[in-house]
C-alpha cells in the first residue's frame, strides 16, 4: 500500500471515463509485468484483503502500474535479490486518486471492527496521523509498497474473508508468502516502523535485506512503514482506473 501515504503536493487530474489500456497509460506509466514479469504481485486493494475490507474504486484489475523509471529501478533491485534466491513482491503501486478519496472516507466512517486487525491499538479516526493522507505519492506512480519472498515462492492458504485472523502484529495474522518482517502489510502500529527495536532479530535482518536492496537503486523508505518506498520526484497525480494488461 502504502497507506502511509507520503504527501505528494500535486493536484489530481480530472477523472478519466474509462480504464486505460497499456498503450495509452499517462505520464510515462507502465505495467510492471512489461518491465520485469519475475516480480511477484499481490495487489491487495484489488481484493477484500485490505484495511477497508473491500476492493477500492479504480482497482479494476490486480495489476501493478508504475512510472517507468521506478519500474526499471525495481528490476535492478530484483536482479540483486534473485542471486540470493529471493524475490520482490509488490502489494500496491500506482493508486488512482479515487481510491485515496475512498480511504479517507472509510477512515471517517463509524467503527465496525471488521478490519480492526490492521490497526489493533489505534482508534480508526486517528489514522490520518502519519498513515492516511488526502494526497498520495502512489497516485503519481512514484511510490511502491512491497516485501521479499523466498524462491521458489511458498504455497500458503488463500486469504479467506470469512476467517477470523489475528492482529497484524500477531503470529496468527492473515497468511502471506512474505519472509517475516515483524508485522503484516498495512499494519498501522509502532511495530511497523522500519527501525522498531521490539521485533525479532530475524525480522530486523529481513527488513535490512529489503531496505538495502531498495536504497542501492535510489529508493527512499517511509520510516513508519517498512514496506513503503518512493523514487524520484513525484509528478502529477492521476485518476485513471487500473485495467487488465
Amino acid at each position: 500500500m502504502r497507506l502511509s501515504l507520503l504527501l505528494a503536493l500535486v493536484p489530481a487530474l480530472a477523472v478519466t471515463a474509462r480504464p486505460a489500456a497499456a498503450r495509452d497509460l499517462p505520464g510515462g506509466l507502465v505495467y510492471l509485468r512489461d518491465i520485469d514479469a519475475s516480480i511477484a504481485q499481490d495487489m491487495r486493494y484489488a481484493s477484500a484483503n485490505n484495511f477497508t475490507g473491500n476492493r477500492l474504486p479504480g482497482y479494476d484489475a490486480p495489476e501493478c502500474i508504475l512510472r517507468r523509471d521506478l519500474a526499471e529501478a525495481l528490476r535492478k533491485a530484483q536482479a540483486t535479490l534473485v542471486t540470493h534466491r529471493l524475490s520482490l513482491k509488490v502489494y500496491d503501486c500506482y493508486r488512482p486518486t479515487r481510491a485515496v478519496t475512498a480511504m479517507a472516507r472509510w477512515a471517517q466512517a463509524p467503527e465496525d471492527n471488521h478490519t480492526k486487525r490492521f490497526y489493533p491499538t489505534l482508534d480508526k479516526r486517528t489514522l490520518f496521523s502519519g498513515y492516511i493522507s488526502s494526497r498520495s505519492a502512489h497516485s503519481t506512480g512514484t511510490a511502491v509498497d512491497l516485501t521479499v519472498v523466498p524462491l521458489p515462492e511458498p504455497h500458503v492458504a488463500a486469504y479467506d474473508p470469512r476467517a477470523s485472523y489475528g492482529a497484524c502484529t500477531a503470529a496468527d495474522r492473515a497468511p502471506d508468502t512474505s519472509i517475516d518482517m515483524g508485522t503484516g502489510y498495512d499494519c498501522f502500529d509502532d511495530k511497523s516502523h522500519t527501525a522498531n527495536a521490539s521485533i525479532a532479530a530475524q525480522a530486523k535482518r529481513n527488513r535490512t535485506t529489503l531496505g538495502n536492496a531498495m536504497r542501492a537503486q535510489g529508493f527512499t523508505n517511509y520510516f513508519r512503514e517498512w514496506w513503503h518506498f518512493s523514487f524520484g520526484r513525484p509528478g502529477p497525480a492521476y485518476d485513471v482506473p487500473i485495467a487488465r494488461r
